[in-house]
């Protein structure tokens, strides 16, 4: 992000601030679909992530006043969106699924025609690991918050959160290991 975005962004939260619906709207608009992605990948469901974010920047536009000019509007709106996400987690009441004892068999291929792993698969993988293992890993390695953040927003232990996305990468590894296995044996019997 250049200067120029960080200025534009100052200028428009500041008009923003005054009640300038057009500012609020720019600034939407500019933010919505990266905290769309952010969402999803913490819910899942569309419909959920859609409500988050619509409550996100109503959130976000009725208390503009206490953003301070030492955060960006981007870094405090995903804020925003990361904790409603969770909270509406919290609200299913989801748990955490004892990762030690899901087992999910890959067989390995010594074959170098291996297909190619597309972010489909990738996609895929990661909407199949259980829900908070998905959490910890999206929060980590796609939201770039520190393990130390991780487990104060979950209410869980530092040495929790690092074990569950090194888990998470485990499971998902191997689950793309069978899809790729699976897609290999399919390409076989064309």
């Amino acid at each position: 992000m250049g200067l120029e975005t960080i200025d534009i962004n100052a200028k428009l939260v500041e008009r923003a601030k005054q009640g300038d619906q057009q500012a609020m709207y720019r600034l939407y608009k500019s933010h919505v679909q990266a905290m769309y992605n952010t969402s999803i990948r913490i819910v899942v469901n569309q419909f959920d992530a859609e409500d988050i974010i619509q409550e996100s920047f109503l959130s976000a536009f009725k208390s503009l006043s206490s953003l301070k000019g030492d955060s960006s509007f981007g870094t405090w709106v995903k804020r925003i969106v990361v904790n409603k996400s969770l909270n509406l987690l919290r609200q299913k009441k989801q748990t955490f699924t004892d990762l030690d004892n899901l087992h999910i068999a890959a067989e390995e291929s010594e074959d170098e025609d291996f297909p190619e792993v597309t972010p489909d698969v990738i996609h895929e993988a990661i909407k199949s690991l259980p829900e908070k293992a998905r959490v910890v890993l999206n929060l980590y390695l796609l939201e770039g918050y520190l393990h130390k953040e991780i487990a104060e927003m979950l209410e869980i232990s530092e040495s929790t959160s690092k074990s569950q996305y090194q888990r998470a990468r485990k499971i998902l590894q191997e689950k793309i290991k069978t899809e790729l296995n699976i897609k290999l044996v399919q390409e076989n019997y064309k």
